[in-house]
């Protein structure tokens, strides 16, 4: 099928980001199926955009401002990247015969919708293509299995880290809640990125699991996400690997502190999914642990897992802290 023209999409941000792109990338691909669709994005994602199915080459892009096109103008330059400026100078940079973005007050001479400020990510980026004619299902999440074997089929993966310490539940807390799910027979392992090792050594460690178990920092993008799609459960904050158990359909239990699941949550109708919240947004970027995250228990965490899906394991405590405090988030389908 012969190229017509290229279709420049701008997402240069992390995994959940990404993730939570992939009904406009689809919606994407649909509306232009001869064109050649180029996403611009960091290039250790490429793994992942390869997962997606809509992208036909990944332009590494760490960042704003590092989007660097030397080639002939493109047919669409579509900004998935934020509400800034930034990126829509980034993009009117490659002279796009359209350009599809929110607009921004900073420049007036660029048409488009206003920026929403509530709502779901996934929503946002389907409603910005829809105002431009551009058909995508928010529902549509789903990535194809990758060929890579898991490294451990049917474990419970336990994620302790986050990208900011308000979002980092404590670590003596995930270790609980693996030493539980271990002692009832479960194959529990512990993820994380290279700089996250020392984090989930500490966790294992506590747990009482053994070396073999810490994975972080020795899989890749593609055998993560074959953990993830044949996982038991996966528990975890508020990060890409929540949005890879909606992916895969993988119960899941994510605990949220300062962002509300409404906005970043797994779609309300799909209970498989538990995200945990108490109810007080705050600043995400915080450099300490939120206080509405830390009023979230073990026995929170154990009670929410998705019942006949998975085993709960065995917890004595009758003292439920922030029990009555827990609500499994729900938002309005779009």
């Amino acid at each position: 099928m012969a190229v017509t023209g290229e279709v420049l999409v701008l997402r240069a941000l992390g995994i959940g980001d990404l993730l939570v792109a992939v009904p406009a990338l689809r919606g994407l691909r649909r509306a232009f199926p001869d064109d050649h669709l180029v996403l611009a994005a960091p290039a250790g994602l490429a793994e992942l955009v390869t997962l997606v199915g809509a992208v036909d080459e990944l332009l590494p892009t760490p960042g704003l401002g590092a989007l660097h096109w030397h080639r002939d103008p493109p047919k669409e330059a579509v900004n998935l990247h934020g509400s800034g400026p930034e990126s829509i100078a980034d993009l009117r940079a490659t002279t796009p015969h359209r350009l599809v973005t929110y607009r921004h007050r900073d420049v007036p001479d660029v048409g488009g919708p206003p920026w929403p400020d509530g709502g779901h990510e996934v929503d946002r980026w389907c409603r910005l293509l829809h105002a431009h004619g551009i058909a995508a299902d928010p529902a549509d999440l789903a990535l194809h299995r990758p060929a890579t074997p898991s490294p451990a089929p049917g474990a419970v993966v336990i994620h302790p880290g986050a990208a900011f310490p308000a979002r980092r539940w404590p670590p003596e807390r995930f270790a609980e809640v693996a030493r539980r799910f271990a002692a009832d027979g479960h194959h529990v392992v512990v993820t994380g990125s290279d700089s996250e090792r020392e984090l989930a050594t500490h966790v294992a460690i506590e747990a009482g699991l053994p070396p073999r178990d810490v994975l972080a920092g020795r899989t890749g993008l593609g055998e993560l996400a074959a953990l993830v799609a044949d996982a038991t459960l996966v528990v975890c904050g508020d990060t890409g690997m929540g949005h890879l158990a909606t992916a895969y359909g993988t119960p899941s239990v994510v605990l949220f502190g300062p962002t509300p699941p409404s906005r970043w949550g797994p779609p309300a109708d799909r209970r498989q999914h538990r995200p945990l919240w108490t109810g007080q947004a705050a600043d995400p970027f915080g450099t300490r642990a939120d206080p509405g995250l830390l009023q979230l228990s073990v026995a929170d965490v154990l009670a929410a897992v998705p019942a006949g899906r998975v085993t709960r394991p065995t917890f004595s405590c009758e003292c439920f802290s922030a029990a009555n405090a827990v609500r499994w988030a729900r938002r309005p389908s779009p």
